[in-house]
C-alpha cells in the first residue's frame, strides 16, 4: 500500500507508521478473491472505489470484519447498476441517501456516493448533498480515525492493492489510541450530537482515550444529546455496553454529564456510599460488578446480564436511610431499583422482554442474602428457581459478581454459600421438575372436582395449589384433591361469615 495522502504529502515525508499500514495491506490482500472483480467493474468505467471509514480503521487494527464500507464519486444509480451485475443480492433502501448495499460470497458491501452534507442545527438529520472529492467526504466524518480511505487498485500483475489517503491525521490518532474530530468538536457535535455517544462507544470497544478538546466539548454540549431520538440513544448505549470495557465508555458519559440526560439513574449512584464502606461509592461498586459479570460470560456479550450488573443497585439513592447507630442502609433497594429500571428502559423504547428480564434480575439479586449457609429449605429453593425462571443462569452470574468485598475470607464464604445453593437446586431438580413448577391439578380438573364454572374462583384455587406445590413439592393426586376440597370449604365458610 502506498502511504500517499490526498493532501499531496510526499510519501518519503509521511509520518505514517509502516507497521500499522502493513496490517491494512494484509487485510486488503485477504479480500482479493471477493473484491477484485468489483474493483475492475468500477475501473472499467474510470471510477475510483475507496474502502473507507470504520473498515479502514479496523483493517489497520487487524480486526476487519465481514461488513465493508466504500465510497465513490459514482452516483447511486451507477453504483446500483454495477452491483447488480456483480452480486447475487442487492438492496437499495438507502439510495435516497446515496447508499446501495449488496451481499457477495459472505461479504456485506455498502457503497455510498461522496457526501458533503449540511446540517440544520436542530436535528441530526442532514440535508443530503453529494460531493465530488474524497477529501470533502472524509472531513465530514465523526472522528479522524474514521476519516481514512484506501483507494482499491488492480496492479500490473492483476493483484488487488491500495493507496492510502489520510487528509486529517487519522493514522496518527490510531497510533496514539486517541479520539479526535476532523473539525472542531463543537462544530462536529453541533452537526450531530449522536457523535458524543459514539465517542463513548469507541472508548468502550477500542480502549482509546479522548482528546481533551473533545471531552471539554462533550461536557459543554451535553444537553444537545436531547436532540437525538430515544431509539438512536438506545442503539448507541447497547453498542457501548457490548464493548470490551463498557465501564470506560460509561465513565466518559457520566463524567461529561451526558449520562444525566440519557440515563440519570446511573450517575445518581456515583455519590452514594455503600453500607459496607468497601468502595468509594455505589457507582464504583456497580462498575466492578459489571467487570465480574463479564468475566463469567460464555458466548460473547450478554446485554441483559451486563445491564443488570450495572443497574442492580440503582435503587439505593432513593432508599438510603440511617439506623440507630448511624450506619447507612438501603432496605428494599432491589424493589425500588426494578421499578426505576422498568420506567427508564420503557422510555428508551427497549423491548418488553429486555425490560422484563433486566428488571427481574435486579428485583431478585438480593434474594440470596436472605438465607445463610445450610438454611435453604426445599420450599425456598423452589421459589428461587420458579421466580427466576429462564433467567436462573444469569441470576447465578449476577449474584456471584455482586461479591466485591476485599475481605478474602468473607468473599470465600459468600461463594461457598452460593455453591451450596446451586448444589441444593441440582439435588431437588433430580427429584422433581424445577423448571416447570405447576399445580398438581389444572384448571379443568379444578372445575370438575369443585363443580364450578369458569371464573375468578378457579384462578384462586389454581394459585392455592401453586403455593402448595412450591411449599411441599409434588403431591399424589388424591392428596392434592383433598387439600383442594379443604381449601374450598374454608373459602365458602369465610364467604358466608
Amino acid at each position: 500500500m502506498s502511504p500517499v495522502d490526498s493532501t499531496g504529502v510526499n510519501p518519503d515525508e509521511s509520518l505514517t507508521p509502516l507497521a500499522l499500514l502493513a496490517k491494512a495491506d494484509q487485510a486488503i490482500s485477504s479480500l482479493e478473491d471477493v473484491l477484485a472483480d468489483l474493483v475492475a467493474e468500477f475501473a472499467a468505467r474510470d471510477l475510483p472505489l475507496y474502502l473507507v471509514g470504520g473498515s479502514v480503521r479496523d483493517a489497520i487494527l487487524g480486526r476487519l470484519g465481514n461488513d465493508l464500507d466504500f465510497t465513490t464519486p459514482a452516483r447511486p444509480e451507477m453504483i446500483k447498476e454495477i452491483l447488480e451485475s456483480w452480486a447475487g443480492t442487492v438492496w437499495d433502501t438507502g439510495i435516497d441517501f446515496g447508499t446501495v448495499s449488496a451481499q457477495h460470497r459472505g461479504q456485506q458491501i455498502e457503497i455510498t456516493t461522496f457526501r458533503s452534507d449540511t446540517y440544520d442545527g436542530q436535528s441530526r438529520n442532514p440535508e443530503v448533498v453529494f460531493g465530488d472529492t474524497l477529501e470533502g467526504d472524509l472531513v465530514r466524518r465523526d472522528f479522524r480515525i474514521n476519516a481514512m480511505a484506501v483507494e482499491l487498485l488492480i496492479d500490473d500483475r492483476g493483484s488487488l492493492t491500495g493507496r492510502f489517503h489520510d487528509p486529517v491525521g487519522g493514522l496518527e490518532d490510531l497510533e496514539h489510541k486517541r479520539l479526535d474530530t476532523p473539525d472542531t468538536p463543537e462544530i462536529s457535535f453541533h452537526d450531530d450530537p449522536l457523535r458524543m455517544l459514539r465517542a463513548a462507544r469507541f472508548v468502550s470497544h477500542l480502549g482509546f482515550g479522548v482528546a481533551d478538546r473533545v471531552k471539554e466539548a462533550m461536557n459543554d454540549m451535553s444537553e444537545q444529546i436531547n436532540r437525538i431520538t430515544v431509539e438512536r440513544i438506545q442503539l448507541e448505549l447497547n453498542k457501548l455496553m457490548e464493548g470490551a470495557a463498557p465501564w470506560t465508555g460509561m465513565n466518559l458519559l457520566v463524567n461529561t454529564g451526558i449520562a444525566a440526560h440519557v440515563f440519570p439513574e446511573i450517575p445518581a449512584m456515583r455519590d452514594m456510599k455503600d453500607e459496607h464502606h468497601q468502595h468509594k461509592d455505589v457507582y464504583a461498586h456497580s462498575m466492578q460488578v459489571l467487570r465480574q459479570a463479564i468475566e463469567q460470560e460464555e458466548d460473547g456479550p450478554d446485554l441483559v446480564l451486563r445491564w443488570a450488573a450495572l443497574l442492580h443497585d440503582c435503587g439505593k439513592p432513593q432508599t438510603r436511610a440511617f439506623n440507630d447507630d448511624g450506619r447507612v442502609t438501603f432496605h428494599h433497594h432491589e424493589v425500588v431499583g426494578a421499578k426505576l429500571i422498568r420506567r427508564r428502559l420503557r422510555e428508551l423504547k427497549y423491548s418488553k422482554q429486555m425490560v422484563a428480564d433486566i428488571s427481574q434480575l435486579v428485583y431478585l439479586h438480593m434474594r440470596f442474602y436472605g438465607f445463610g449457609e445450610g438454611q435453604w429449605t426445599d420450599s425456598a429453593v423452589r421459589r428461587y428457581v420458579t421466580d427466576a425462571g429462564p433467567l436462573l443462569p444469569r441470576l447465578h452470574k449476577l449474584v456471584r459478581a455482586d461479591s466485591t468485598t476485599r475481605n478474602q475470607r468473607k468473599a470465600a464464604r459468600l461463594q461457598r454459600t452460593y455453591d451450596h445453593l446451586e448444589d441444593r437446586i441440582a439435588e431437588i431438580a433430580e427429584r422433581e421438575d424445577l423448571a416447570r413448577v405447576r399445580p398438581d391439578l389444572d384448571g379443568n380438573e379444578i372445575m370438575v372436582i369443585l363443580d364450578m364454572p369458569p371464573g375468578p374462583a378457579v384462578g384462586r384455587a389454581w394459585t392455592f395449589l401453586k403455593e402448595l406445590r412450591l411449599e411441599r413439592g409434588p403431591l399424589e393426586r388424591e392428596e392434592a384433591i383433598a387439600e383442594l376440597r379443604t381449601w374450598w370449604e374454608a373459602e365458602q365458610s369465610q364467604d358466608k361469615s
